[in-house]
């Protein structure tokens, strides 16, 4: 049955799970929808349209699915969407969607989001991803698997952030990072590659050493991103690793980090 305290607020337009627990003062709008397992802490407020899946935990003084800080915003019906095993920390903020993009802001599954973390509206957030301690992300953009974001990290809008990538604390990023890559800085620099978050994975020694190589490519040789691009597109057959980096380089939009 599910668990609302009596002094939560709950629309009857919410469509909750049977087990889901709702503590004391938290407020619970129309069409949002909490899967099984997720408990919602005491003064979290979820906002509609948005959409729960299974085993959340959202902590106190949270914000879900709030309208957008876009000012072009003119109250249209756009959704959050948040999947699995996430844990929502105290005083997190999550924007809906905007029509102007996708109209739909989506945060994948096992994510760590600590305190007072901001995802802006429109952004596609993988999985497995830590963001810590007041990092903000703006709108429009797209975080890959297994991303480390240090605290206090600040990301322009539009920017892409590869998969397994790292920033160091009070990064400001302002152009895309690729996959794998570590950096730091005002603004942002590359400093290597994310080695130790390779190991951890259990990548081999051979699959690490290729992603020295391509990143040396891209960094020590003096080419031009394009160049780099054609020369590791011939050297990354039967290795997804250095073919999730290439492909991070060609999706680049805004220039990559430097």
């Amino acid at each position: 049955m599910t668990r609302i305290d009596p002094r939560a607020v709950v629309d009857r337009r919410a469509t909750l799970a049977d087990d889901v627990e709702v503590g004391p003062y938290a407020i619970i709008g129309p069409d949002v929808e909490i899967d099984r397992g997720t408990r919602i802490g005491p003064h979290a407020v979820i906002k509609g349209p948005t959409r729960l899946g299974q085993h959340n935990v959202i902590f106190q003084f949270a914000s879900v699915g709030e309208d957008c800080q876009d000012k072009k915003y003119r109250g249209e019906s756009t959704r959050l969407e948040v999947g699995d095993h996430n844990v929502i920390r105290e005083g997190v903020t999550l924007h809906r969607g905007t029509v102007q993009d996708r109209g739909v802001t989506q945060i994948g599954s096992n994510n760590l989001l600590m305190c007072y973390v901001h995802v802006a509206h429109d952004c596609l957030v993988g999985n497995d991803i830590i963001m810590a301690n007041n990092t903000a992300v703006a709108g429009h953009v797209n975080i890959g698997d297994g991303v480390i974001l240090g605290g206090g990290t600040l990301i322009h809008q539009f920017c892409q952030i590869g998969s397994y990538a790292m920033t160091a604390a009070g990064t400001v990023v302002l152009q895309d990072i690729p996959a794998f890559v570590t950096c730091s800085g005002n603004r942002a620099e590359a400093h290597g590659m994310n080695v130790e978050g390779m190991r951890r994975r259990g990548l081999s020694s051979d699959v690490i050493n290729r992603l020295r190589e391509a990143y040396k490519t891209v960094y020590r040789r003096g080419l031009t991103l394009d160049q780099a691009i054609t020369e590791i597109g011939h050297d990354s057959s039967g290795c997804a690793e250095v073919k999730l980096f290439l492909e991070s380089l060609k999706a680049s939009q805004r220039g990559i980090v430097r």
